[in-house]
């Protein structure tokens, strides 16, 4: 189906772990004496223009402690290409709010120092959970005593990284936690990442089966069956929709549509649609009276006035013999029957698809269907896939002469249709673009 121009949709920015880390700003406040920038690179040292590769940002610890020179190991600290570390201390949480920038890697903090604006309510970690509320993308290291293990082992199961007793680090150990909070840090951030997306994956394929519909045919003799492939990638609904009901006069209802484009917007519209097109034919409106209403509804559901859709209606007389059909845009739907080859019902009365006239009509037309018959309903994306590499699209043409082989070959129900759709993939070479789907109706003697 022809989709008008689509609009310019935000693509949001993309999430992931730290980038490369950004010259350090030159107002910043690094330990004295401590070295924060790396040796200028001599020229054995620059690799070849054309074998340059990327090189790991250099590491930056932010140490917060109240007395940062009683730490003397901090100046030989190491990265993993053995660089020195950048370091920047803050004697309090103040100090480290300003110097707690993007390039930061990693926090190394005191557990003995207090939390900004909390008086003594018994929370040994209160600094620590400032800090992970802080910076909540950063790894933490917590640094005790080796009088206080206990504490640094709570503060690994409230958030952080790793904890180290002060009085049994070195210049090595450090470095090598601090490399492996950092790498912990970025693999459980990607690892909640991805758990995320699966669990909001999850609830949107709940969701949109959920939206598929259930068809109510009780007490009816007809046999049904469907077949839904939508074009998006991933998606479970797309914007084509479909629906069977049975009225207590004992007529069934059938219906198929096609929302213009692909997205979840049209696929929304899609679903509100059906929705409606199953509440007014239960509340008793049919044939240009239902497609009436059913514009309004698209004109004021659709969030483009380009917006339309093509619709395709049969209702099926109590003594299953008579149909009448209305058709909005939509290809003509097939009938089978014993001794007689698959053909398209008349399509001479199609009128316009739902919101392209204001005030247009759409006339009803009566077919007779005989004792036995299968009639398919089906959405243009069964018809408009290529035929090999000839760039021709297989068409109603080529989709009758399909049905009719299969039929042939004694398939019917599920079998007919699932094969169908295959054939019309294989046909293309590879996966529809558009949206599929297709629904029969069987009457057997």
């Amino acid at each position: 189906m022809p989709a008008p121009v689509p609009r310019q949709r935000a693509t949001p920015a993309a999430e992931g772990g730290q980038g490369a880390a950004a010259a350090p700003d030159e107002s910043a406040q690094e330990s004295p004496g401590n070295r924060t920038t790396a040796p200028a690179a001599t020229p054995s040292d620059a690799a070849p223009a054309k074998t340059q590769t990327a090189t790991p940002a250099q590491l930056t610890l932010l140490l917060i402690e109240n007395d940062p020179g009683g730490t003397p190991i901090v100046p030989d600290l190491l990265d993993q290409a053995g660089r020195p570390m950048r370091v920047r201390t803050a004697r309090n949480l103040t100090e480290a709010e300003r110097l707690l920038t993007d390039d930061v890697h990693c926090i190394l903090l005191d557990l003995a120092l207090p939390a900004p604006g909390r008086t003594d309510d018994g929370d040994e970690l209160a600094v620590l959970r400032h800090v992970l509320e802080l910076a909540p993308r950063h790894a933490v290291l917590a640094l005790t005593g080796a009088d206080d293990t206990e504490r640094g082992a709570e503060a690994v199961r409230v958030g952080a990284q790793d904890y180290l007793v002060r009085d049994e680090l070195d210049g090595r150990l450090l470095s090598r936690a601090i490399r492996y909070a950092v790498e912990r840090k970025r693999s459980d951030s990607a690892e909640r990442r991805l758990a995320e997306g699966r669990l909001r994956a999850q609830e949107n394929r709940r969701l949109e089966r959920g939206l598929l519909p259930t068809p109510l045919l009780d007490g009816s003799p007809l046999r049904f069956a469907a077949r839904y492939r939508p074009g998006r990638s991933r998606a479970l609904l797309g914007g084509d929709f479909y629906d069977v009901v049975r009225t207590p006069d004992g007529t069934v209802h059938a219906m198929i549509g096609d929302v213009c484009g692909h997205g979840p917007d049209e696929a929304a519209l899609g679903v509100e649609l059906r929705i409606a097109w199953r509440a007014l034919t239960l509340a008793g409106l049919c044939g240009d009276q239902l497609l009436s209403t059913l514009q309004q509804v698209l004109e004021h559901e659709r969030p483009d006035d380009e917006i339309f859709a093509t619709l395709c209606t049969v209702d099926i007389a109590p003594d299953g013999r008579r149909a009448g059909l209305c058709l909005a845009g939509h290809p003509s739907p097939l009938l089978a029957a014993p001794g007689m080859p698959a053909r398209l019902l008349p399509y001479d009365d199609n009128g316009p698809a739902l919101g392209l006239l204001p005030r247009a009509r759409w006339p009803r037309t009566q077919v007779e269907l005989g004792a036995e018959w299968s009639l398919m309903l089906y959405t243009d994306g069964l018809i408009e896939g290529r035929v090999g590499d000839t760039g021709e699209r297989l068409g109603q043409d080529g989709m009758v002469e399909m049905i009719r082989r299969r039929i042939a070959e004694g398939l019917s129900g599920e079998a007919l249709l699932r094969t169908a759709v295959n054939e019309v993939r294989d046909l293309n070479g590879g996966e529809l673009t558009d949206d599929v789907a297709v629904l029969l109706l069987d009457r057997a003697r």
